[in-house]
Parts: structure tokens; C-alpha cells; sequence
């Protein structure tokens, strides 16, 4: 067996020889357990307000902008880089969707095209200086978030643009449209099982690609619990949801999303090119990985999804204005942290992201249901992320 075969089948956080999951492992269930506590917690401390549907739909289309650059950013994490610059790349793709679609009366379906293209050569832009000229991306994009924030004050010359046309502001705020039933969304229930499904069965197969190639597996016990636990969360989302108006297009994006990224994390060549870069550049390069042109792309991708998330506010917002995306770079980073993450790069999944990103997002609305004013859930949310790394290194240091 190749070593490439070898990192194509390797899974994103390394297992015990007992089967087990590793330190790594178990701090991502961790977290989804930390996650189903949460939720209880606020549920109880509001009086049974946070998981009502009405509620639970504002939660997702709140956070989904967030989601989506956590899921670029846990990548960027992973090949052990960071991007400071996401909020500013998203409020200059807003503005610069506000000029084309309000300004100068284009197909808003055109502009979120040339929007996404946007956001992927400012990727590229980064991408070049950090991989080929191997300049700090601290410092690239520290440059980025400055240059990006300007430039949008100047397109917009710091007035906001609105409104949106009815179709494009679907994107932020519609729902995944209803073809039978009448008490139940028939679209969203369908759309809650197949995502299961299909993490699942993914699941399944990065263990069954393990077996092949002869490596150790976890036991069939953990991979039980985490697929049962996949299905009743989103089972029990996607039920709140359907007694209600459905799934929010926010939200399918996200779904298609995160089924789309952890396939190609668990699954592809590239994905295991990440993961491997990210462990150890020098050791991927010599054997043979094209360490300069996978970090490029990290980059080109977090781009796109910036300019999606921008995109996203916009529409929901119903204006592009020159303060949008402020702290963006924040939460995402956070969230890629708090999801399973290492500060020293070679490790995270997409469904941790996602799970970091909820955790966020849900103590963010329970702390708002409450009355905490903002002071406190900056607090609160900074000792989390600092528990959360501070939980990473303490494994780390242990297992030398």
C-alpha cells in the first residue's frame, strides 16, 4: 500500500489501537454531548422558549452566515494557517453585490455569480502570497481584513444600498418551498432524513476503507453512539422545524454544505492532503504532496465561502452596508475551535465545525433570551473558546 493510499484512508482524528476514539475523538464527542446539555440548559433557564419552532428557525438564519465560514476556516485551521480577513472579504462581496444589483439594475442571479467568483480570486490573492511567498498568513490576512474593510467603505462610500429584489433576499430569509401536507413539512422532513443518511453512510464507509487497507478502526459500540446521535439531533431539528413554515434555504445550504465538505475531507485525495500538510508540511512535501498548491486552495476555498456568507447577510439583512461581516472572523474562528480544532493544524472535522458554530450560536440566543447584555456573552463566549484550546494543549502535553 502507498503512503498516498495510506492518507487517503486515514481518518481526520486519529484512534486508539483499541478502537477507540483517541483524546481527539472523544473531545468531539465531547462536544456534542457539551452542545445536547446546552441546548437543555437554555431550554429549561427560558422556560421552554429556545426550542420553539418559531425560535429555532430565527437561530439557524442567525447563524448560518457563521456556519458557513466555520466550515472554510476549520479547513484553513486544519492545513495550520488562519484567515483574520472573512468578515471584510463578506462586507466587500455585500457591497459589492449592493452596486450591482440596487446601483446598476443587474439579474441578481448573475451577481451572486460574479460575487462568488469575487471571493475566490481575493482567496487566490491571499492564497498566492501565503503559499508561494511564504509570508505569514497572520500577516496577510491581518493586511486583508484592513484592505477588504476600506475597500468596501469606499464602494459603498459609506452609505448602505437597498432594498434587495424579492428573489434574491430568499436567500436569507425564504424557505425551502412545501409540495404536500398540511400540518407537516413533507420537503423538510425528506431533506432531515437523507442528510442523516448520507452522514451516516459516510461514516460507514471511511470504516469499512479502514478494513481494506488494515487499519484500526473504532468499535463498533462508538460508531453505534455517533450515529445514533447524528440521527436523533438532526431528527429532532428537522421535526421542530417541519410543524413549522420548514426548512429555511439557510439552512439547506449549510446541510448541502456539510455533506459536501466532510465527503471530500473523508473521502478524496485532496482532503487527505489537507490533514496531511497541516500535521507535517515538510513531511507531506517529501512525500511527493504538492504542499504550495493545497495550502493555495485552502485559501481560493475560504474566499468563496466568505463571499457565500456575505452573500447570505446581504440577503437577509435586505441592504449591503459598510459594517457588515464586523467580528465574522471571530465566531468563525471560535467555532472551528470549540468544534475539535488544533491550534497546531493536522486536525478537525466539518461536523465539528458545525457543532462549535451551534454552540455559539445557541448560548448567543439563550443568553439574549435571558437578558444578558452583551458585555457578559463576550465574556462568556471568550472563556469558551479559551477552555477550548486550553483543553487542546493540556492533551497535547499529556500524551508526550
Amino acid at each position: 500500500m502507498t503512503l498516498l493510499d495510506r492518507l487517503q484512508a486515514a481518518p481526520a482524528s486519529s484512534r486508539g489501537s483499541d478502537g477507540r476514539p483517541s483524546r481527539g475523538g472523544l473531545r468531539q464527542y465531547g462536544m456534542i454531548g457539551a452542545l445536547v446539555v446546552i441546548v437543555v440548559l437554555f431550554e429549561l433557564l427560558t422556560d421552554g422558549i429556545l426550542l420553539k419552532p418559531l425560535n429555532v428557525t430565527n437561530l439557524i438564519m442567525q447563524n448560518g452566515y457563521v456556519l458557513v465560514l466555520a466550515i472554510g476556516m476549520m479547513l484553513v485551521i486544519i492545513n495550520r494557517e488562519i484567515d483574520l480577513s472573512v468578515g471584510s472579504v463578506a462586507a466587500l462581496v455585500g457591497a459589492l453585490t449592493g452596486v450591482g444589483i440596487v446601483s446598476w439594475g443587474l439579474p441578481w442571479p448573475v451577481v451572486v455569480v460574479l460575487a462568488l467568483a469575487a471571493g475566490g480570486l481575493i482567496g487566490a490573492f491571499q492564497g498566492f502570497w501565503v503559499a508561494y511567498m511564504r509570508i505569514p498568513a497572520f500577516i496577510v490576512t491581518l493586511g486583508g481584513m484592513l484592505l477588504f474593510r476600506g475597500l468596501s467603505m469606499v464602494v459603498l462610500q459609506g452609505q448602505s444600498l437597498a432594498p434587495f429584489p424579492a428573489g434574491f433576499r430568499q436567500i436569507g430569509s425564504g424557505f425551502v418551498p412545501e409540495f404536500g401536507g398540511d400540518d407537516l413539512h413533507l420537503a423538510t422532513v425528506l431533506l432531515g432524513i437523507a442528510a442523516a443518511g448520507v452522514l451516516v453512510w459516510n461514516d460507514w464507509r471511511s470504516r469499512a476503507r479502514r478494513r481494506v487497507y488494515g487499519l484500526s478502526v473504532p468499535d463498533l459500540r462508538w460508531f453505534v453512539l455517533k450515529a445514533v446521535t447524528i440521527v436523533v439531533v438532526i431528527g429532532a431539528f428537522t421535526w421542530v422545524l417541519a410543524v413549522y413554515q420548514g426548512l429555511p434555504i439557510v439552512g439547506l445550504v449549510v446541510i448541502v454544505l456539510t455533506v459536501a465538505y466532510s465527503f471530500v475531507m473523508t473521502s478524496t485525495v485532496m482532503g487527505r492532503h489537507v490533514y496531511a500538510v497541516g500535521g507535517n508540511e515538510r513531511a507531506a512535501q517529501l512525500s511527493g504532496i504538492a504542499t504550495k498548491r493545497t495550502k493555495f486552495w485552502v485559501f481560493v476555498n475560504m474566499g468563496v465561502l466568505a463571499a457565500l456568507a456575505g452573500l447570505m447577510f446581504a440577503a437577509r439583512l435586505n441592504a449591503a452596508t459598510p459594517k457588515a461581516g464586523t467580528n465574522f472572523e471571530l465566531d468563525a474562528i471560535a467555532a472551528a475551535f470549540i468544534g475539535g480544532a488544533s491550534a497546531s493544524g493536522g486536525v478537525g472535522t466539518v461536523v465539528g465545525a458545525i457543532v462549535g458554530g451551534l454552540v455559539m450560536g445557541v448560548m448567543n440566543n439563550g443568553m439574549s433570551l435571558l437578558g444578558l447584555g452583551v458585555d457578559w456573552q463576550q465574556a462568556i463566549k471568550g472563556g469558551v473558546l479559551m477552555l477550548a484550546v486550553a483543553f487542546d494543549v493540556y492533551n497535547k502535553n499529556k500524551s508526550r
